[in-house]
């Protein structure tokens, strides 16, 4: 009938995987925060901490970490920025920059990092739990990844809505954690100029440092977007990426250091039993990796929906979770530092294309009647040289290899679209 007005169907996902956010679902900059510094204050990331505080004394050291969580922070704003102004997850942003066959790449690169991360976490915590256990064989660590998978997996299932909560529930346990080890380990060397006099036990070179600092959320955060397209403002959705990225992480970061630098362990497992904290360490940490890795979870969901072009995140949050489990049983979380190296070397140029593509292109949205392009070869080209970049630097040990990356692809970017602008598809002759 001429003039009815047709409601569009409801999503198969009420958290919008695969379009922009509608402004009535929006959420307050407080809930915001809530989630991503439950996502930030992450008990792995001390682990990060602990394999590099022994390579440094300690005022070095506190330098590293704030220089890469500068880098971090900086960039997961402007990331949190853009998720906030498309409305969009970062894997269908990236089908503007990439083009709609192009962006697959960033769903395999940033679903299948996170699924990677998930299993470190499984198996952080099968490890963690049988040696508070005393468990030597097998099957009792097994039982636990599984159940705890299994657990966080359900938690992911149920959107923001269920990440909000479960981050208001866990992230004061998991502070609780990082402060004791903190207080105790300062305690045990004698206080803070007693800290700042212990000799090193270990090397690593800056760049790698700061490349493991980075790496730490270098594949979150450039997924910053899935939780920040709910923001309702630009600016307050900078604002919690900066409270968890910059502040939330670095925190993490410096805590798991110093516990290292006091016991001389670049293991955090060895380090909570030298300061006979595995038991209460255990409980906390479980509380904590819980919301932490529900939103990993989520993040490969969305991920796997748009590179399948699927309404619902739900059937790639099972198979992720199902691939993390299997691969925490093989023992991934035993490659830590490799693993944070080559989030730090090949994700950051990904976000750096696509934040200089929005500034460049997308500004106003896309335009009616356009039609993306199967493929972006300059997006494509730019992501190309900030890997190179990122990954001779990292080799070399020279500079900072992840601020290297985004500056290289970014700066193509603005270079090789400036003046091209989207424009509507040409109509059909009828």
């Amino acid at each position: 009938m001429t003039g009815t007005v047709v409601e569009a169907p409801e999503p198969i996902d009420k958290d919008y995987p695969v379009t922009p956010v509608p402004s009535h679902a929006r959420r307050t900059t407080l809930s915001l925060v809530v989630v991503l510094v439950g996502f930030t204050v992450f008990t792995p990331t001390m682990l990060a901490g602990a394999t590099i505080g022994p390579a440094f004394p300690f005022w070095q050291l506190l330098g590293v970490v704030l220089t890469g969580s500068a880098i971090l922070g900086g960039y997961v704003a402007l990331m949190g920025y853009v998720g906030a102004r498309s409305g969009l997850t970062t894997v269908v942003m990236a089908r503007r920059s990439f083009g709609s066959r192009g962006s697959k790449l960033a769903s395999v690169l940033l679903g299948g990092t996170q699924i990677g991360w998930y299993g470190v976490v499984i198996g952080t915590i099968g490890d963690l739990t049988a040696q508070a256990a005393g468990w030597e064989t097998f099957a009792p660590r097994a039982a636990i990844m599984i159940i705890t998978s299994a657990l966080m997996c359900v938690t992911a299932l149920y959107g923001y809505h269920g990440m909000y909560w479960a981050s208001l529930v866990a992230t004061p346990l998991v502070l609780v954690l990082a402060v004791w080890v903190a207080v105790r380990s300062v305690t045990e060397a004698g206080g803070l100029d007693a800290l700042a006099a212990i000799e090193p036990v270990a090397t690593m070179s800056v760049a790698t440092a700061i490349t493991t600092v980075v790496g730490t959320f270098a594949s979150a955060g450039t997924q910053a977007p899935n939780w920040t397209r709910f923001a309702r403002s630009g600016r307050g959705a900078v604002i919690a990426c900066v409270l968890a990225f910059l502040l939330g992480n670095g925190t993490m970061i410096v805590f798991g250091a110093i516990g290292a630098l006091t016991s001389g362990e670049a293991d955090f497992i060895l380090v909570l039993f030298n300061l006979g904290l595995v038991g209460w360490g255990v409980f906390l940490l479980f509380g904590n990796l819980w919301t932490s890795n529900a939103d990993t979870a989520y993040a490969f969901g969305v991920a796997g929906a748009e590179l399948l072009n699927r309404p619902s995140k739900a059937p790639f949050i099972i198979g992720g979770a199902v691939i993390g489990t299997v691969l925490a049983l093989t023992g991934v979380q035993n490659n830590l530092v490799t693993y944070l190296g080559l989030l730090g070397t090949f994700i950051p140029p990904l976000g750096g294309v696509i934040i200089a593509d929005y500034f460049c292109r997308w500004r106003a949205g896309v335009p009616e009647g356009h039609t993306l392009r199967a493929l972006e070869p300059r997006s494509l080209l730019a992501y190309a040289a900030g890997c190179v970049a990122a990954y001779v630097t990292g080799a070399l040990e020279v500079g900072i290899p992840p601020l290297l990356g985004i500056l290289v692809s970014a700066g193509l970017i603005l270079l090789l679209q400036r003046g091209r602008r989207p424009v509507p598809a040409p109509a059909r002759p009828a």
